[in-house]
């Protein structure tokens, strides 16, 4: 089944239908819904189900199990960004007396404040929340696995404490943080705690025979900011298109590239993944796709992004393992991009532009390294190598003329136009790196200073 949005072509059309239809059946999932969007648009929907008749559609909710983490990281990064709180804060500063108190916001974040990837006692994604009351019970007398900071180790109990902290700083509940702070912004009205109809049950399936075992429902309680939503793909496609380009009602630009940067390290092995800031990051297939994945006891979930190719795919299924919907995902994202790549946006001349900043504009030399500078919308420049490979970064004007780096090697660092008494340009001074407008002009002050005899030949 597919929704008539946006038209993708029709070999495109079944391309996308063949993959899910080939994951429901081999995966043996009781339905499966995806849908893809393109610059924030629907433009294809798909469903497959083991019932006779109308199949689930993009409104359906499904559980969304740690997709729920995502939507908890924006809520920090907001609170970071009202200057509530910084990302390098140890948790004691905000949110006292957990007995995991020295973990920076930052490293629960990226899952590297060494703590236990689940809680203690039983499976808490399948028994009552009463058993877990207190931060205490999700922590248990020993919290740590791995020293601080050391090493990535995805834990479930982290994010309890990011959703406690919520609560502390901002004075409500996560769920009305939730609500008034994205998914009214955002209009996601089919995303929620608790199931709406129409909703998809949760089911067991038997691994050795055809046979289902219906999963129960947990409310999760305090571990709630790290699982408990539900969602529709509908709902998940346009929080995917947030993640790409941001919201300023929500969170800016800037702020959602850098939940997309890795900030944890990889493991041995696993270098085509790394973590972010509450989100994963993949490399393969040519382009890098961010999102994150979720499983709760009868449901599977995967959602990517492509911000070069401004597509999102979201898969959702209602079984506990079978169908590797991340990689259903990720092949739904790839077919449409590499079948019908983006159409770039004509050419157009900027609006306005600072001739001091104009000034600037072309080659610059770092010792004998060429690097171009080049203007870019709203007063920002890139520098970067004139062809082929080496550092490359975007900078944001900071209305003092000078600029600060968003990407790449240089992000963070400041960048600035050095001049002379009579107002001529010097060279830039970048991290204390001196670019001129000659290779070692001897007219610039190189560190070092230039070899008063200048160029020669072969040395005799």
């Amino acid at each position: 089944m597919t929704t008539p949005l946006e038209e993708l072509l029709p070999a495109t059309r079944r391309a996308l239908l063949h993959r899910i239809a080939v994951a429901q059946s081999e995966g043996r999932a009781p339905s499966l819904v995806a849908a893809v969007a393109r610059d924030g648009k629907l433009v294809w929907t798909g469903s497959r189900t083991s019932v006779d008749g109308h199949g689930p559609d993009e409104n359906v909710q499904y559980r969304i199990g740690s997709i729920t983490k995502t939507f908890t990281a924006v809520l920090v990064l907001r609170l970071r960004d009202e200057g509530l709180l910084d990302l390098g804060d140890p948790l004691e500063k905000h949110l006292p007396g957990t007995g995991a108190g020295e973990v920076t916001i930052a490293e629960l974040l990226a899952h590297t404040g060494g703590l236990a990837a689940e809680t203690p006692g039983e499976w808490w994604e399948r028994s009552s929340a009463s058993l877990r009351p207190t931060l205490a019970d999700v922590l248990g007398e020993k919290p740590f696995r791995h020293p601080v900071g050391r090493r990535h180790h995805y834990s479930n109990p982290g994010y309890t404490l990011l959703g406690s902290l919520i609560e502390k700083v901002r004075g409500v509940s996560w769920e009305e943080a939730l609500r008034g702070e994205i998914l009214e912004p955002l209009g996601l009205s089919r995303t929620g705690l608790q199931p709406q109809m129409p909703h998809a049950g949760g089911w067991a399936v038997h691994p050795f025979a055809d046979v289902l075992l219906p999963e129960p429902s947990e409310d999760l309680g305090l571990m709630a900011p790290a699982g408990q939503l539900w969602s529709t793909t509908r709902d998940l496609a346009a929080f995917a298109a947030f993640l790409s380009t941001g919201d300023d009602r929500v969170l800016s630009t800037e702020s959602v590239r850098e939940m997309r940067t890795p900030a944890a390290p990889t493991l041995p092995g696993d270098r085509e993944m790394s973590y972010g800031l509450g989100m994963q990051i993949v490399h393969g297939e040519g382009r890098t796709l961010a999102g994150h994945t979720g499983s709760l006891p009868g449901f599977l979930a995967g959602l990517w992004l492509s911000e070069e190719d401004g597509l999102v795919a979201v898969t959702l299924a209602n079984c506990t393992s079978g169908v590797p919907v991340a990689t259903v995902a990720a092949e739904l994202l790839n077919i449409v991009a590499e079948a019908e790549p983006r159409i770039p946006e004509p050419w157009r001349p900027l609006p306005e532009v600072d001739t001091a900043v104009l000034e600037l504009a072309g080659p610059w030399y770092w010792g004998t390294q060429t690097v171009a500078l080049r203007l870019a919308s709203e007063g920002g420049v890139e520098l970067g190598p004139v062809a082929g490979g080496g550092r490359r970064s975007r900078f944001r004007a900071n209305g003092d003329g000078t600029w600060t780096g968003l990407d790449g090697y240089y992000a963070g660092e400041q960048l600035r136009a050095v001049r002379r008494p009579d107002g001529s340009v010097s060279h830039l001074d970048l991290g204390s790196f001196m670019f001129t407008r000659e290779p070692y002009d001897k007219n610039a002050p190189v560190p070092g200073g230039v070899d008063p005899e200048g160029w020669r030949g072969v040395p005799q």
